[in-house]
């Protein structure tokens, strides 16, 4: 029996499971191997990379779904999704970040449609289509909270959540729906050990005549993959990039700071908590390595305990 690696259901002997296709798109009925093996994407990434419009450490190529042929293509420029390869030097990003984007799913984080594709050495790539398009070769307006604080790809680290608050601030249009956002993106996270998300992993996005915090990208359990890494997050919090606790993150950012009441922080807690057992589930069906699973759920289980969850 077979698991959707765009869904973690069942599919039989089919490689995806028609829900996963129908994801993707009504009209698409079946789904090749992306043409390229691990490889050959790392190749296409870096001779493609001073043309394509996203950039980023972890190798990217970009795509658009031909339903026709039911195939992602290769492209320059006017992808639809972003596709990250498996890594040489990183064990099982691709699914890790799927999984983790899935963690967030379920506790009301707003994400992408993502998951993961088999390449034509029936290795698997992550795929995560792109929220800043719609119609054809049509973009929302979208902003990292880099450009925002006047930082660079070398200065994404310099600055603080507290700092992250004033941007949300000046920038957002209903300020007090956005700081809910932040809160429960930090707290998830905290749990799932993303060290990571420094300011270009977090935008702003205008649309339906509004200015809000994007959906999210780039989660991913930071923690296990690097594990020899000093921090806990990226970007200080009360002057601390490690050993942050409830007093830290619940106290301190979400009713000091972010001004949450304790209704709005009981409500994004009790939401996360309820999910535990159901992430459980997921982390053990998911395509990451029995080791990697193992890691994956300690870490969980040790963050869930020193917040008091």
């Amino acid at each position: 029996m077979n698991i959707c690696p765009i869904t973690y259901q069942p599919c039989g002997d089919a490689r995806y499971s028609n829900k996963g296709l129908k994801l993707l798109s009504r009209n698409l009925v079946h789904l090749n191997d992306l043409a390229l093996t691990q490889e050959e994407q790392l190749r296409e990434a870096a001779v493609r990379a001073a043309k394509m419009s996203i950039q980023g450490v972890q190798p990217k190529l970009s795509a658009r779904l031909n339903v026709k042929d039911g195939i992602f293509d290769i492209v320059d420029r006017n992808g639809e999704y972003i596709l990250k390869p498996q890594n040489n030097f990183y064990p099982e990003l691709p699914e890790n970040e799927s999984l983790t984007m899935k963690l967030a799913d379920m506790i009301d984080i707003e994400v992408p449609l993502s998951g993961m594709i088999y390449s034509s050495d029936r290795k698997l790539t992550y795929f995560i289509k792109r929220f800043d398009r719609y119609g054809k070769s049509k973009k929302l307006s979208i902003e990292d909270f880099a450009q925002l604080a006047g930082k660079s790809r070398e200065t994404k680290y310099d600055y603080t959540m507290e700092k992250i608050i004033n941007l949300i601030d000046t920038f957002c249009t209903f300020p007090a729906i956005e700081k809910v956002k932040l809160f429960r993106l930090t707290i998830f996270n905290f749990l799932i050990g993303n060290e990571d998300m420094h300011l270009k992993n977090f935008s702003i996005i205008t649309r339906d005549n509004k200015i809000e915090l994007s959906p999210a990208y780039d989660l991913l359990n930071t923690t296990i993959v690097l594990p020899n890494e000093p921090g806990e997050i990226a970007l200080p919090l009360a002057g601390k990039k490690r050993n942050l606790n409830s007093k830290i993150l619940i106290h301190y950012f979400g009713k000091e700071r972010l001004n949450l009441n304790d209704k709005i922080i009981s409500q994004v807690l009790d939401k996360i908590k309820s999910a535990f057992d159901d992430w459980e589930e997921l982390i053990k069906i998911s395509f990451l390595s029995p080791p990697m699973k193992e890691k994956y759920l300690d870490l969980l289980n040790t963050r869930k305990e020193i917040i008091g969850l």
